[in-house]
Order: structure tokens, then C-alpha cells, then sequence
């Protein structure tokens, strides 16, 4: 098939040029690797448009260039991951999404009830090589760094924390396997996932229930996060909070909306143009 036609709407070197990527545009895993490490410094995961009432189900090639590309956006899993989706299958790779159940920040765990199934990541696969690496952009404050081996119980270290996937039984949902990472010397799982392949339309119906349900988390918080070399930033309403690779935590508590935003800005380096008046919703939404 003709390159130029696997994914219309897909501007590699404008991609390229939005995460600062110099390297070699070939589907091997130094590519892989230096695409990850890059786009996750670059491309902040952030939740404006539900906040402000801007559904996202969109998911196409030009529609996610166009807002984390051009409007040099961020944005949340469904958006981010579609993205490298389409960059990486542009670029040679075979790729899979997959959807997730989150568990991560629920006391129950793993043992929780059923959760809905409102995440995505990918499993990638490099030509010529017969292990696939498990590959997400898109899971904010606990996104892995670096593509991992699709290899169940082993631990792998990324440039910010260990990661690893096991084989869990679920008697609701079946085989399927877990993501965890290791913080503050414990095991703590993020999501569970199988391994079919998600297609556009149950992508779009997760997007579409994440950034409308009243109770959605994206609808009624904000929540904004990136990596640094040396660190992991989150922001969640007023509070931002940066983790750093040396174990220091450092906690600023902003005192209005206008701070937040500027935040947003210069921190997390959002384009907040074209969104209204981003400050009064936040300012309504500080301490969810």
C-alpha cells in the first residue's frame, strides 16, 4: 500500500517538530522509543474541552492533528494514544489498540466492582521482531515513559519509575492482564486490559461517555500532567504537585483560577485561546 495512504490527515513533520523529535523516521524500536520519550514531554494530558463542555468524539487522524498538533493542545487517552496510533502505523509499525478498565486511586484495587472500560493504550509490533511492546501516552500523572516489553511479570525500568504487566483472572471480566508501577516501594495497579482490538466505534462511544456523564471526572475536574526529565508534574483543580526522580515531592496550592491558568500556560504549555473563558470554569471547579 501506498504510505501516503495509510492515514490521511497524518503531517509527520509537523508531529515531528511538535515534540522535538530529531531522530530517524523508521519503524524500529529506537524509533519507538525516542517517539514515546518525546511526545510524553511535549503533549501534555489535560481535560479542557469536557471541562468546558466540548465533547470529544472526533477521533480522527485530522481532527487529533489539528488540536494537539497544530492548536498545540494536549488531551486525554482516547486522544493521545490515537495519535501515536496513527504516527507509528504512518511510520511502518503494526498496532493494536486496546481498551483499559482503570483501578488506579480506587481503595478497592484490584478487587473493585465493575468498572467501565474508558481507557486506551496499544500493543505495537516492530517488523522483524517477534516481541510486541505495550506502548501509552495518554494515562496523566502515571504515564509509562517508555515502551515496555510485552513480557508478563517482568520488571522494567523507564527514565521515571519501574513498570510491569501480569496475567490477572477476573471473574467478571475474564483473563486479561494489568499494568502496574512501583511508587513508594509498593506494586499499585493502574488498569486492567485485554488483548482484542478496540475498534473506532466503541473508542468513540468511551470517549463520548468520559467527556459528558455529569459524574465523569473529566466533566467536573480539572486535571492537567507532564513529564520532565527529572520529574512528574500534576495538576488536579488548585493543586499542583511534581514528583521527582530523586523522591522529593513538591506541593504548590494556588490561590485562584487566574494562577491555575497561568499554570496551564507556562507549566504544562496549553493553548488556552479558543476556549472561552477557561478561567471562570475553573475557578468553578478548584477544589473538586
Amino acid at each position: 500500500m501506498d504510505r501516503q495512504l495509510r492515514t490521511p490527515g497524518i503531517d509527520l513533520a509537523a508531529y515531528f517538530d511538535r515534540i522535538g523529535y530529531r531522530g530517524k523516521a523508521e519503524p524500529t524500536y529506537e524509533t519507538l522509543a525516542g517517539l514515546v520519550a518525546a511526545h510524553v514531554r511535549r503533549i501534555p494530558f489535560e481535560n479542557l474541552d469536557p471541562l468546558t463542555g466540548v465533547p470529544v468524539f472526533d477521533l480522527s487522524a485530522p481532527a487529533l492533528t489539528a488540536k494537539l498538533v497544530a492548536r498545540r493542545r494536549g488531551g486525554y487517552c482516547y486522544e493521545q494514544n490515537n495519535l501515536m496510533r496513527y504516527v507509528l502505523t504512518e511510520l511502518g509499525f503494526d498496532v493494536d489498540p486496546l481498551g483499559g478498565r482503570v483501578v488506579w486511586q480506587h481503595p478497592e484495587g484490584l478487587a473493585a466492582p465493575a468498572r467501565p472500560e474508558t481507557h486506551l493504550a496499544l500493543v505495537v509490533r516492530i517488523p522483524g521482531s517477534a516481541t510486541p511492546y505495550f506502548v501509552d501516552v495518554g494515562f496523566g500523572g502515571q504515564t509509562p515513559t517508555s515502551p515496555l516489553r510485552f513480557v508478563v511479570g517482568e520488571e522494567q525500568q523507564t527514565p521515571h519509575e519501574p513498570f510491569r504487566l501480569r496475567s490477572h483472572e477476573n471473574t467478571t471480566w475474564g483473563t486479561s492482564f494489568v499494568l502496574e508501577s512501583l511508587v513508594g516501594g509498593d506494586w499499585r495497579p493502574l488498569y486492567l486490559f485485554g488483548l482484542r482490538p478496540k475498534p473506532m466505534i466503541d473508542m468513540q462511544v468511551g470517549s463520548w461517555y468520559v467527556s459528558t456523564h455529569p459524574e465523569s471526572m473529566f466533566v467536573i475536574g480539572l486535571s492537567a500532567a507532564t513529564v520532565t526529565d527529572d520529574a512528574r508534574w500534576n495538576l488536579r483543580g488548585r493543586n499542583l504537585t511534581a514528583h521527582h526522580r530523586d523522591g522529593e515531592t513538591e506541593r504548590v496550592r494556588f490561590d485562584d483560577a487566574a494562577q491555575v491558568c497561568g499554570a496551564l500556560t507556562d507549566r504544562f504549555g496549553i493553548d488556552l485561546t479558543g476556549l472561552g473563558d477557561v478561567e471562570a470554569r475553573v475557578a468553578q471547579v478548584l477544589d473538586s
